[in-house]
């Protein structure tokens, strides 16, 4: 079957950005992407104006994503579409319009854990790209989630850590909103640590037993470091921005890479995968590589543009579904709290 010519559009509404897509055999042939702005200026997202958003941008999305791919709507094998988890509203406007592309079309639909894809982009054909075998550890971070995942085949993946309150990118959010940051925080953070000295200020980790995350404890640290500091200085802030940011982030990554390092302990896996939208933080991704040296990993980043939230790897999980014949009936429903 892999042999047929087979195009799968993907679409993904989950949050704040409309995306579209095309996979033909397992290769990326467009991936488009539509960002609201308009939440910069609440610091974060709203979800009504979010949906709102969904609905003027998905048509002309999928387009572009169609004549980027050079092919029409008839060329399709399956639309897949990315069913939870997310936010309500946004999710009903993919879910909605991805049902009524292929029941117009007659052709299957699928529908995609966003969370699973984030782990399976990694499977898109990519040139000079290694695919990690099975099994292999994923850790998925994001704004919504941090995750610890093994995976033993395409779908038989277990959760075995996550977070038990604030998911990494609201980490980074949160600490930069402390700042004076604008949203989201996380690459301004990124950009600023490289500038700074990560052992100039000291915030202790949060113990939290097995393979589980914490980050509120962590929050509220940092804001009472900066509310002492800035008491005594007012410009302190200003004066250690660089620093502060270097201190923050190599914090945050000395609890994944520490959870992530007891995990492969526990599991004997060696094989370690990360994915979403924190993945493209350049401090983690050094991290990851050093694990190679230190703890003899070896380690799989996506690209960019397969970090944030895609339709691309919302196509690739279409792609592997359909070659099994695994398909949605028409009264599949949204659903904002999915698990893997």
């Amino acid at each position: 079957m892999a042999e047929q010519n087979i195009y799968i559009l993907g679409i993904e509404s989950s949050c704040d950005d409309t995306a579209a897509a095309v996979i033909h055999n397992g290769k990326m042939l467009s991936n488009v992407i539509a960002n609201q702005k308009i939440h910069e200026a609440y610091g974060g997202v709203v979800p009504e104006l979010a949906s709102r958003a969904h609905q003027q941008n998905i048509v002309p999305v999928v387009d572009q994503a169609l004549n980027r791919a050079k092919i029409s709507k008839n060329d399709l094998n399956a639309i897949a579409f990315t069913r939870g988890p997310g936010l309500m509203g946004s999710l009903l406007v993919g879910t909605s319009f991805a049902k009524s592309l292929a029941y117009g079309l007659d052709i299957p639909l699928i529908e995609v854990n966003h969370m699973q894809a984030h782990i399976l982009a990694h499977y898109i054909e990519e040139e000079n790209y290694s695919k990690p075998p099975f099994p292999f550890l994923a850790m998925t971070i994001s704004g919504g989630h941090t995750q610890i995942v093994e995976v033993d085949h395409y779908f038989e993946m277990t959760v075995i850590g996550e977070t038990i309150d604030d998911a990494v990118g609201e980490a980074f959010d949160k600490s930069g909103k402390i700042l004076g940051l604008g949203y989201p925080a996380g690459p301004e953070i990124d950009k600023l640590a490289k500038l700074g000295n990560p052992k100039a200020f000291k915030f202790t980790k949060p113990k939290v037993d097995g393979l589980n995350f914490s980050f509120s404890g962590l929050k509220t640290a940092i804001l009472y470091f900066v509310q002492k500091e800035t008491k005594i200085n007012p410009d302190f802030i200003k004066e250690n921005i660089n620093d502060i940011c270097a201190s923050i982030q190599y914090t945050i990554i000395r609890i994944l890479i520490d959870k992530l390092k007891l995990a492969s302990k526990q599991t004997g896996i060696k094989h370690i995968a990360i994915g979403g939208g924190v993945s493209a933080n350049s401090g983690i991704r050094q991290a990851l590589k050093d694990g190679e040296q230190k703890f003899g990993w070896t380690t799989y980043v996506p690209k960019f543009e397969f970090t944030t939230d895609n339709a691309a790897m919302i196509a690739i999980v279409g792609y592997l579904k359909f070659l099994e014949g695994d398909f949605s009936a028409q009264d599949t429903t949204a659903s904002a709290r999915l698990k893997i």
